[in-house]
């Protein structure tokens, strides 16, 4: 296909813009931005990688992971993430997670166009570790279902299957949420500060990963009440069991441990997600689950510390040799 350039990881890293017309949000027009790993001879395999929430691709490491096993490797910035966000949008809103159906499906068709005959692979971060199983349940309704369409299986690195916090967050918190949502959707939400996370990743904080801050911010995006009421409707339609159709791998860290600001215990642990809620909820997707534990695991377990990062792409390369052909 035509229409690649080079993309700003540089070589042998391409990007190519995916136009997808008017925002239903009333944002103007919008895009996303498929992303590639140049592939030399005739892959076995193909990923296509959706990143989380204040997120975007820039782990490089994990495409060599794939490509030194012989995998296609594809990556998507969504509308409004990274590559894809324009001046005047507001980073990462959508009202509805179906919306990204829309590039979801694009990204597919450009996938199964290059490499026609082989196996794809999706795997998603957080966020992204939402919207792809509802993506999935949805194409699995359709003749065929998912493994018609060539998907074989599903990585999920700490998917954000239900609301962190107090109780009360999940019931008369939600209840406020959607209806404020309805009113004022781009209304941002008075959250605690905390950038604990990302002073655990970032170079600039001590960590050892260097990304681009305005797309990935240490403190995160302002979350909106549109947004997550969207999230929060993800959420439910999860709780009530999906089908996606193949089998997948869910890992996390071994523990949550939350802080406003960085803490020894942030570089080992899910500073993000409680990690109980994952397992909770793991076996929602339907077909064959596999939810395994990372030691020392951070929120992106394949940004952790050295060892517990070694044992999670270990996991991740024993179950796809299991599971995918």
């Amino acid at each position: 296909m035509t229409g690649w350039t080079e993309d700003i990881l540089q070589d042998p890293y391409e990007q190519l813009t995916l136009d997808l017309g008017t925002d239903p949000d009333g944002e103007g027009a919008i895009r996303a931005t498929l992303g590639r790993r140049r592939f030399e001879g005739e892959p076995r395999a193909a990923v296509i990688y959706v990143h989380g929430f204040s997120d975007y691709f820039f782990q490089t490491e994990l495409a060599e992971f794939y490509a030194d096993r012989g995998y296609a490797f594809y990556s998507l910035d969504l509308r409004k993430c990274g590559r894809s966000l324009d001046q005047g949008q507001t980073p990462h809103f959508v009202s509805d997670l179906a919306f990204y159906d829309a590039e979801l499906d694009e990204a597919l068709r450009i996938v199964r166009s290059e490499v026609p005959d082989v196996p794809i692979v999706l795997s998603a971060h957080s966020t992204g570790g939402l919207v792809l199983p509802l993506w999935l349940d949805r194409m699995n309704l359709l003749p065929g279902g998912t493994r018609a369409r060539g998907i074989a299986g599903l990585v999920l690195n700490s998917p954000w299957f239900d609301l962190q916090g107090p109780a009360w967050m999940r019931t008369v918190g939600t209840t406020v949420v959607r209806g404020v949502a309805k009113a004022r959707p781009l209304d941002r939400m008075k959250l605690p500060f905390t950038d604990s996370y990302g002073a655990s990743l970032h170079s600039s904080r001590g960590g050892q990963w260097d990304y681009d801050i305005a797309w990935k911010p240490l403190e995160g995006f302002p979350v909106t009440y549109g947004w997550m009421g969207a999230v929060r409707r993800g959420h439910a339609q999860l709780h009530r069991g999906l089908d996606i159709g193949v089998p997948s791998l869910v890992l996390r860290s071994h523990r949550t441990w939350f802080s406003r600001s960085h803490h020894a215990k942030t570089d080992t642990s899910d500073a993000v997600l409680d990690v109980r809620q994952i397992v909770r909820w793991s076996g929602c997707l339907g077909d064959a689950v596999t939810c395994l534990p990372v030691h020392g695991a951070r929120h992106d377990v394949y940004l952790s510390n050295d060892e517990p990062r070694a044992e999670a792409y270990r996991l991740t390369a024993e179950w796809l040799d299991r599971w995918i052909p």
